[in-house]
């Protein structure tokens, strides 16, 4: 039809096809000469032509970027058309969530401002498309406000009477403890807005520090929670993660409320001795907030970003040792001291708690097995020789594993009736072996220049340590070994200069000018010398090895002794007096040597145990030479100062 058309019929054709403007079209009109006229018209095309790939360029490019949401919203739109079709809509489970959530805020009873969130954030999930991460992310932080305990809290039982049943039905002895807790709950009774104590239990491990928490929380009834810190370096473990961060979690005290249901727990901080820190932040500053009464009302969780009361929380905190415990954090807690137990309380524990556990674990009955008093005194002192009574249940669970097989095995022949279960020394010495710990105080006092002395260990328990002194001819050289500290070494110089200082006093030489240790050297050794040992404490104890060791005169039989020394021979008091005394206690010792500025700390000693020991009270060294050579009489002689000793109290 084009070839048969006249060339200006078909320029005006092409014109009549393409955009122009009115001005164009008027021109075509009035240009009669025909090449012209096609000239115009081809001109017009071109530019047609060229203006319409561009345009496709364009769209090219703008449909590559926008073609992949384009095409999820088309699958969307696709697959929603679908589920109508087959009556399968999302429609009614997506209005029946976000109406559970109104249901739970609405329930909840939010503080007004955790209640604005919680409303703001349930308008964002509404307008918010299901298949979106952020709304997996607000539905989450939604459920957290919504099962945090923001005002369900458990009545407290204020009974005292039986609180104090409950606790000493769970544990022997532990007075001061038991006492903190009946103050609580009689002030609780006068007071109801009371905030909630924080205690902090420090002791050697196996005194029942963890279970002591739980008995406190049966015996207030509110429920337990534990939370161990041993190893926590992240700082947000506490404060928890920013819901920025991917897997973002509350942090182990909201956890813990969340958990619990209720706002009024019992917290324990288990090992917080041993909270580390790295680049990550310091976990122990961050419980600062926490552990603090006037500050922990407003507790501001990371993840919840919302203020939390935890003024209701009962918080009980366990640890071995202090040092480790920053100063500003040690601030902030009631701190309570759990020393170890003597053997009569290991006695009792045994037969009220351990023994009892042990036949039940064992499958053995209660009428099967007897234990005397007298065997399990034995395997606590021949046996164990610790602060707490882990290793001594771990012994009488020894003995009850041979029982449960010589039952097992009269069970299988039929003779049940003859199974004799019960147990005496000699039997338990068939069981467990030779006795592992002797009495090694009066086999190393018995030797010049070997003195026993007190010693507090890192694990918050007493020791014994001894000290050995010997001497070589030489020029005068001191060796100190035992892998010892810088104060210790300046102790047993100041007890080398006070024994020259006085030498002539003490009868050692009878020049005045002359130096005793100028043709001898002196070797004073610490042993277990894999253990660093440090403090003050044993200075009598460096000055007394010397001077045994120069007259050859052993030191009494069962003494120890700890103090610190001057240069001009005062004893000074020392700490951890009822750990050392329950230390010797232990290990045999019945006469102990304290500075006389400690005899206030003897109110915190056991009756029995100063019913068993002699406590002899020194002011000046003279005052310890006189209790540890008693047949020395010009010890008698010397020094100003009264011997002050509690004699069996």
């Amino acid at each position: 039809m084009l070839n048969s058309t006249p060339p200006g019929q078909l320029a005006d054709l092409f014109a009549s096809m393409v955009d122009l403007s009115l001005a164009e079209k008027l021109e075509i009109l009035e240009t009669v000469d025909l090449k012209q006229r096609l000239a115009k018209v081809v001109a017009l095309l071109n530019r047609q032509i060229q203006v319409l790939k561009i345009s496709q360029k364009l769209q090219s490019t703008v449909e590559n970027k926008l073609g992949k949401k384009q095409r999820e919203f088309l699958l969307r739109e696709q697959l929603e058309a679908i589920k109508k079709e087959l009556g399968e809509t999302d429609e009614e489970g997506g209005d029946e969530e976000v109406g559970d959530l109104s249901r739970r805020i609405a329930e909840a009873k939010l503080p007004e401002e955790a209640q604005r969130v919680a409303h703001r954030e349930l308008k964002r999930l509404k307008r918010m498309n299901p298949s979106m991460a952020e709304h997996q992310v607000i539905r989450t932080y939604l459920e957290c406000i919504t099962e945090l305990p923001w005002s369900q809290s458990t009545p407290d039982n204020l009974d005292v009477i039986r609180a104090r049943g409950i606790l000493d039905n769970d544990h022997y002895g532990l007075d001061r403890v038991k006492t903190r807790i009946v103050e609580y709950l009689a002030v609780r009774k006068l007071k109801n807005d009371l905030r909630g104590p924080i205690m902090c239990f420090v002791g050697p491990p196996g005194v029942g520090k963890t279970s002591l928490g739980k008995s406190i929380a049966n015996a207030l009834g509110r429920k337990f929670y534990r939370i161990s810190l041993g190893g926590v370096r992240d700082e947000a473990e506490i404060r928890g993660h920013r819901r920025t961060y991917i897997g973002a979690l509350p942090g182990l005290i909201i956890q813990g409320l969340r958990r619990c249901g209720v706002n009024n727990p019992v917290f324990l901080l288990d090992e917080i001795d041993k909270l580390g820190h790295d680049f990550r932040g310091d976990p122990a500053a961050a419980l600062l907030e926490v552990l603090d009464p006037e500050q922990n009302s407003t507790f501001a969780d990371h993840y919840l970003n919302l203020p939390f009361d935890l003024s209701k929380v009962l918080f009980i905190a366990t640890a071995n040792e202090l040092d480790t415990i920053p100063a500003p954090l040690l601030d902030r807690m009631e701190l309570i001291n759990i020393p170890g137990y003597t053997f009569e309380e290991k006695l009792h524990i045994a037969r009220r708690y351990l023994l009892p556990k042990q036949i039940s674990e064992h499958g053995l009955r209660a009428e099967d097995v007897a234990v005397p008093d007298d065997v399990i005194m034995k395997i606590a002192t021949g046996y164990t020789r610790e602060a707490g009574v882990r290793n001594l249940e771990r012994e009488i669970a020894s003995v009850c594993r041979s029982l449960a097989v010589e039952y097992s095995h009269a069970k299988e022949r039929g003779r049940e009736a003859l199974f004799d279960g019960k147990l005496s020394v000699d039997k338990l010495a068939s069981i467990l072996g030779a006795d592992r710990y002797d009495d090694e105080v009066s086999e190393r006092t018995s030797v010049p220049g070997v003195v026993t002395g007190l010693a507090w260990t890192a694990t918050g328990s007493g020791g014994l340590l001894f000290i050995e002194a010997s001497q070589t001819p030489g020029k005068g050289t001191l060796s100190l070994t035992g892998k010892l500290g810088d104060v210790i070494k300046e102790s047993a110089q100041i007890g080398i200069t006070w024994v020259r200082a006085n030498a002539t006093r003490l009868g050692l030489e009878t020049g005045i000018h002359k130096n005793i240790f100028e043709d001898m050297d002196v070797h004073i050794h610490f042993p277990a010398g894999a253990i660093p040992k440090d403090g003050p404490s044993a200075g009598v104890t460096i000055v007394t090895a010397l001077v045994s060791l120069l007259t050859a005169t052993p030191v009494r039989d069962h003494t120890a002794m700890t103090g610190e020394i001057t240069l001009r021979g005062q004893v000074l008091p020392v700490g951890g007096i009822k750990e050392k005394v329950l230390a010797a206690h232990r290990g045999g010792v019945n006469r102990v040597i304290l500075p006389f500025r400690n005899q206030k700390d003897l109110s915190e000693i056991p009756d029995n145990v100063k019913t068993d020991m002699e406590f002899v009270f020194a002011k000046t060294v003279w005052d310890v030479l006189r209790a540890a050579f008693p047949l020395n009489t010009r010890y008698l002689q010397i020094g100003n100062s009264p011997l002050a000793t509690a004699a069996r109290l």
